[in-house]
């Protein structure tokens, strides 16, 4: 005999899945299911169990079987029965080892645990905003309207390229802001820039393809998973060496801001790659990561903007709002649209609805602008600290690359990066060396340095990194 009944939440505040199996009949079996139950941790203490009748109908027992049930538990104290307060689980059953519930933490040492809390004392990785700044009043003001001003329709299924209202406002934004030709009907929402390297490669555009030498190991390790070859361009103070494209048809770049160098690529690159692109039907994939924050000037306008057909533009809110938000999207030539779609499929992979309504008003309400505006003041605040630290503590270590993006890249003596990196790990600053982000087959390498995440720390926080930074470096 087994039956299987799963309780509603309405009833206990939790489903309870119990199996009615072995001798001695239905109440013998209940008997032991709930005692098992307890046991094992999924009735925690104090949960309070459904009343006789109602157990009684979903199990298909008599009134009787489940108070003769109930009544003996009490009796051998693993339940309770008040009068008011119904039956509960005793408040000091506690599991035995072995016996933890599914939900509840697995154990860690105290020091394991205490040392994972904190984390290093100063964060100074590079590709998180200041996650502290986030809007959060403003961002809930924007998701409360999209809440309540969302049709039926919008929680249905939906429209794999994304709700229509944020790609209308994507579609303005990009334009005035970042000089993209778009229209809605080539954007595609996606969940951040991994997301859109696997819904291109390999099944809309085929490998080799040509990357930067420099560049997110994890990107290289996405593709190279999905068996796409990557050929590693040289880079120089004007950007990724174009001119050493080959027979490739597609090349990712990062020409607003090179990723990790610092440098934009040069404006007769930027035509040279276009020409290379018509010449060879090929495509350039523009991953445009911070692209709205330069300090120096405006920002240079996205390489989209040469030429609509030849150029994927990739965006995320990753850098500007923050990394937890997954809403990224892609401005494609028309000839991609229907096969990104198609990868995509009817329901596969989707960014939250509600998410984008609310980005698509934040973005109409001139509210994503002005968060812009702040971080960029503040982001400039950061680096221009930085390099009077450097002016003053270690004037030997230069940072290069123009004054842009949420990270710098420091320059140091010859053979000091490796020893620099584990200083600063001893002084409990966390950051990457520019060698983790050379690709394994390029054929010339990038001299010492440290890739610094000046974005990541906490306002009231970046004074003391910045003097454990100093700290680390080596001496002039």
């Amino acid at each position: 005999m087994t039956d299987s009944w799963v309780n509603s939440a309405e009833r206990i505040g939790a489903d309870l899945h119990l199996e009615l199996s072995g001798p001695g009949g239905r109440r013998a079996a209940l008997t032991r299911a709930l005692r098992e139950a307890v046991r094992s941790g999924r009735l925690a203490p104090d949960t309070r169990l459904p009343p006789y009748r109602s157990l009684a109908a979903d199990l298909g027992v008599a009134r009787n079987t489940v108070a003769d049930a109930y009544a003996e538990l009490v009796a051998e104290g693993w339940l309770t029965a008040r009068q008011g307060s119904g039956t509960r689980v005793a408040a000091g059953v506690t599991p035995p080892p072995g016996g933890r519930r599914r939900d509840a933490p697995v154990p860690v040492p105290e020091k394991a645990a205490s040392s994972r809390a904190r984390g290093p004392r100063h964060d100074l990785r590079q590709g998180t905003p200041d996650v502290s700044s986030f809007p959060r009043a403003a961002w809930l003001a924007s998701y409360r309207r999209a809440l309540q001003q969302a049709s039926n329709e919008a929680f249905g299924p939906g429209d794999p390229a994304g709700r229509i209202e944020l790609r209308e406002a994507l579609a303005e934004y990009l334009a005035r802001a970042r000089g993209v030709r778009a229209e809605p009907g080539r954007i595609v929402i996606c969940s951040g820039f991994a997301h859109a390297l696997r819904l291109l490669l390999p099944q809309v555009l085929r490998g080799p393809l040509a990357v930067e030498s420099y560049g997110l190991g994890f990107h290289r390790e996405l593709l190279a998973a999905a068996s796409v070859r990557t050929v590693p361009l040289p880079l120089d103070e004007d950007g990724a060496q174009v001119g050493a494209l080959g027979r490739e048809r597609a090349v990712l770049l990062t020409p607003a801001h090179q990723f990790p160098t610092g440098g934009p690529l040069h404006a007769e690159r930027r035509a040279a790659v276009i020409d290379w692109a018509r010449a060879r039907d090929g495509v350039i994939l523009e991953d445009d990561y911070d692209g709205e924050f330069r300090y120096d000037r405006r920002p240079v306008g996205a390489l989209q903007g040469l030429d609509a057909e030849r150029v994927v533009h990739i965006g995320s809110v990753s850098k500007s709002l923050s990394p937890a938000l997954r809403l990224g999207w892609m401005v494609l030539p028309e000839r991609y649209v229907d096969a990104v779609l198609d990868v995509k499929g009817e329901r596969e992979a989707w960014a939250s609805a509600l998410e984008q309504l609310a980005l698509a008003g934040f973005i109409d309400s001139g509210s994503y602008d002005r968060h812009v505006r702040r971080m960029r003041q503040r982001y400039r605040g950061r680096r221009d600290r930085l390099v009077a630290a450097l002016a003053e503590r270690a004037p030997h270590v230069a940072v290069t690359g123009i004054a842009a993006g949420l990270h710098a890249v420091l320059r140091l003596p010859p053979g000091t990066e490796g020893p620099t990196v584990r200083e600063a790990a001893r002084r409990g600053v966390a950051l990457d060396g520019l060698a983790g982000f050379r690709h394994p087959e390029a054929v010339t390498s990038a001299p010492d340095g440290l890739v610094v995440g000046y974005a990541t720390p906490a306002e009231h926080a970046y004074g003391a990194a910045l003097e454990a930074l100093c700290g680390a470096l080596p001496p002039g």
